[in-house]
């Protein structure tokens, strides 16, 4: 029953908060902006309006538009490189929970000196402590995913080692200020607002089947659950449907403080290998290939079987009376947001990896494994990456 609760930043939610922003005692008068390396802020007209209400707030800004969808220890550097130079006093997190992780390494790497990996503390890190205050950092989500709008936590990448890892834990990377604006949303692709939610969904199921769950958590899981499974088949159908946007986008953040108060289990460990070698796979779809069976495996193990039936009642089967009921309820979910069917072998994944996988999990994102109710061992880690396949 115990917990420690601390979630310092302040959130504006709601359709129109962006337009808010300006009236908030912001951080610093010149922030970078840092955004994706794709089209989406700037034709939607998210970057714009960013800018005006930071202009409205006299704020300078310079912009950074390099982030990737699995992003970068490089790329984390160059834009700590951008910050110095440009003499940035706060950062602006405009994106999806990719560009807020990154965000948060290049706010610490734009203080503190050496490499990024000196301060990871998983596989071929140092484990280093940061010695400088990071530069604060305001978060305007245009996801429903990560959670990463109200959490201290992000996940970076070294593309020389094959290493994804989890990079934070510092209270002074939670965001002062996060704009979770489900109307920045609108024109996020079915398909990734599958993924999203599914990533935001797991986030929550994890937390809640975690040896860490507690009193707290389990109260901010469920209800993230629960409007996971009533509202994003729907926000998949229609991107326009804002109601279905505006409760995706809620679950996200609950699914985001959820994670500060309970752990996510091992699935996060075994997808993040999967993309740390495949950076083309998107976290959710990733997260998604593997979910039946990962789930299945501690239905089968007897792991927690009435926390899988209160799943199963607020993923909206009211009648389910077994854990399996569970795993049917998420592959029902499944089927209506039209990602039943991924495929590993989309993405270059080959059965020859799975004990690659397997280890890699264990050996960068560990600290995971120790919240699963039952130990896992690599072979059954490799298994469920082998019965998942196709």
């Amino acid at each position: 029953m115990s917990f420690q609760m601390y979630v310092p930043t302040r959130i504006l939610f709601g359709e129109g908060q962006l337009s808010n922003l300006h009236e908030q005692k912001l951080p610093g008068t010149k922030a970078m902006i840092v955004i994706s390396d794709g089209k989406s802020t700037k034709e939607n007209g998210a970057l714009d309006k960013t800018q005006q209400e930071l202009k409205m707030a006299g704020v300078e800004t310079v912009l950074f538009d390099k982030i990737m969808a699995n992003p970068l220890k490089s790329t984390v550097m160059e834009g700590a490189a951008f910050a110095r130079e440009n003499g940035c006093d706060f950062i602006i997190a405009l994106g999806g929970g990719s560009v807020i992780d990154a965000s948060k390494a290049i706010a610490a790497m734009a203080t503190n000196g050496g490499d990024l990996w000196d301060y990871i503390g998983g596989g071929t890190g140092k484990g280093l402590t940061l010695t400088k205050e990071p530069l604060p950092l305001v978060a305007i989500t245009t996801t429903a995913g990560t959670g990463s709008e109200v959490d201290q936590w992000g996940v970076v990448s070294n593309e020389e080692t094959n290493e994804k890892i989890g990079f934070g834990g510092y209270d002074s990377l939670f965001p002062q200020i996060a704009v979770v604006d489900p109307g920045l949303m609108k024109s996020v692709p079915a398909k990734f607002t599958a993924y999203q939610g599914f990533d935001a969904l797991f986030h929550s199921v994890e937390c809640y089947i975690s040896a860490a769950a507690n009193l707290m958590s389990d109260m901010y899981a469920l209800t993230a659950i629960e409007n996971i499974g009533a509202y994003l088949a729907r926000a998949v159908k229609d991107g326009s449907d804002m109601e279905a946007r505006e409760h995706v986008a809620f679950a996200n953040t609950l699914s985001g403080v959820v994670m500060t108060l309970s752990g996510c289990t091992s699935e996060h460990s075994m997808e993040h290998a999967m993309s740390a070698y495949h950076h083309e796979l998107p976290h959710g779809a990733g997260l998604i290939m593997i979910s039946k069976e990962y789930f299945t495996h501690f239905v089968k193990n007897h792991a927690c079987d009435e926390r899988f039936v209160r799943m199963a009642h607020a993923l909206g089967m009211k009648e389910a009376k077994e854990p399996m009921d569970f795993i049917t309820a998420l592959v029902k979910l499944q089927e209506e947001c039209g990602v039943a069917d991924l495929k590993m072998s989309d993405y270059g994944i080959m059965p020859e990896e799975f004990m690659t996988l397997a280890k890699n999990a264990r050996t960068t994102m560990g600290g995971l494994f120790f919240c699963d109710r039952v130990p896992m061992s690599d072979e059954e880690c490799a298994a469920i990456f082998e019965k998942a396949y196709r």
